[in-house]
């Protein structure tokens, strides 16, 4: 098997989420930038699928989501805020959002993705 069959074609392609469910960390890592991709609006239907098969590594690949809180992309930093890293106890994403908290964009603030790395430093967020 491909495992780059799996990657959803678009934002309604499911077909491959019961395998993934499967599959080991060590076995979809070449594709979790792919996976991440598909956070990028939680109202696509196959957001959800994809974040609850990614939940369980998320202490896993600090990097990748490093680079999606250090992105221009807004909306897609709010939803792994809010659905991926809401009780990260990871010391170099902590640091990122503390940044966010801190000193956000103003189109962070907008987005409210400060408020909710607020949240998150509080342990208020659920």
């Amino acid at each position: 098997m491909n495992i780059r069959n799996l990657i959803p074609k678009d934002k309604f392609d499911e077909s491959g989420v019961e395998e993934l469910k499967k599959l080991s960390f060590e076995q979809i890592k070449p594709i979790i930038p792919n996976l991440l991709e598909w956070m990028q609006d939680m109202n696509w239907p196959v957001a959800r699928c994809i974040a609850d098969i990614l939940e369980p590594f998320a202490h896993r690949i600090t990097y990748e989501i490093l680079y999606i809180l250090k992105s221009d992309d807004v909306m897609w930093k709010f939803w792994i805020l809010c659905v991926l890293i809401k009780s990260t106890n990871d010391p170099l994403i902590l640091k990122e959002i503390e940044r966010l908290a801190k000193n956000p964009t103003r189109e962070e603030i907008e987005n409210d993705v400060d408020l909710v790395a607020i949240s998150i430093l509080n342990g208020e967020y659920e």
